[in-house]
């Protein structure tokens, strides 16, 4: 499964201003660490799961992008500001989750470094994240 998509994600991909896609392997943006745990079909329609971890440095901004899929993330370590369109700006430290529904516009920065744990239930062999 790991070796028809690549896995860029979030951060990653606003950073860097690259889109996973069908072949490859993942990109990295200058600072950020990113490690895909495990990645398992997704029972019923056409869907994966993946769980990751991230590391990314204070001062990263992430670009307004979208996921096919839902992006669930809890901070376990930092400070980062996310806006998603339609509930507005918020500030989470580490202890604190978000979910972000698929196709929503989301962005933000890294307040101070921060470490993320995240499972995206997404399309299978489509980008992970596309700019908005």
């Amino acid at each position: 499964m790991a070796k028809r998509r690549s896995f860029i994600g979030c951060l990653i991909c606003a950073t860097s201003g690259l889109v996973a896609t069908a072949v490859g392997a993942p990109a990295q943006a200058q600072g950020i660490e990113r490690k895909t745990l495990s990645t398992i079909d997704y029972p019923g329609d056409g869907k994966v799961s993946i769980l990751q971890t991230l590391l990314a440095p204070a001062g990263t901004v992430i670009a307004k992008h979208t996921h096919p899929g839902i992006e669930s993330s809890v901070l376990t370590e930092g400070e980062l500001e996310l806006d998603v369109v339609g509930v507005g700006t918020k500030v989470y430290v580490a202890g604190e989750g978000f979910q972000v529904p698929a196709g929503v516009v989301h962005g933000g920065k890294v307040l101070k470094t921060a470490r993320l744990a995240i499972t995206y239930v997404v399309e299978k062999d489509k980008p992970l994240a596309t700019p908005a």
